[in-house]
């Protein structure tokens, strides 16, 4: 999942991105409105965390651009207010969630989770395929039986995998959900990691390669 945090308050931005990506998720990072804009025209969001009170461009014209744009992308507007009608204005601006600050990081967690399974289509929380279960809010791997210890980034990528049903998901869709901007997008390392992802899951490998295309399970 890849998540852009939009937050000016540094400290409590960067505390989110780190919390974030200690959750196996691809997290940038932008401290005003216009920077949140020019992210979410040009990369693909599965969720956006973002602040409403924003230097150069508000929080609420962030929030109408995803929606005018059309946008898979869902959005969870953090605010200082816990004033009920603050919350109703917000949700009418097009937002999914809301949620008043300070915060529990652990109800954020639960609310982008909830939020990056809307992104798309329906999904259950616990995905499920050729003996492969995946619980995100446990951050558990089980394949048959067994339990499977994976790095955050080995379980991003299989958790993207899943989330495909089937479908080849190629290189550069992985390097998207599963790391974040600062990536060099010529880097080898979603090669690697996914060699390593086979070695952990064991035999018979469930992670195939479609030459020219990319990896499906």
């Amino acid at each position: 999942m890849r998540v852009l945090v939009v937050e000016d308050e540094q400290l409590l931005a960067d505390a989110v991105a780190t919390g974030l990506r200690r959750e196996a998720m691809a997290v940038d990072v932008v401290y005003d409105g216009q920077a949140a804009l020019d992210r979410v025209r040009v990369n693909e969001y599965d969720v956006v965390v973002l602040d409403r009170d924003l230097p150069l461009v508000h929080g609420d014209d962030v929030c109408r651009e995803v929606v005018a744009l059309g946008l898979a992308t869902r959005v969870l507007m953090l605010t200082a207010s816990a004033d009920v009608s603050d919350r109703v204005e917000g949700l009418e601006l097009g937002a999914d969630d809301y949620l008043p600050k300070p915060f529990a990081f652990s109800e954020l967690i639960a609310r982008v989770r909830a939020l990056g399974r809307r992104a798309t289509h329906p999904l259950p929380p616990v995905l499920e395929r050729a003996g492969i279960r995946l619980d995100p809010s446990r951050k558990e791997v089980v394949r048959d039986g067994r339990p499977v210890h994976l790095a955050p980034k080995e379980f991003a990528v299989l958790e993207v995998l899943l989330r495909a049903g089937g479908a080849v998901v190629s290189a550069e869709q992985l390097l998207e959900k599963a790391w974040d901007e600062n990536t060099d997008p010529f880097t080898n390392v979603v090669r690697v990691t996914v060699m390593t992802l086979r070695r952990k899951l064991g035999e018979p490998a469930v992670i195939l390669t479609v030459p020219g295309s990319g990896y499906r399970i």
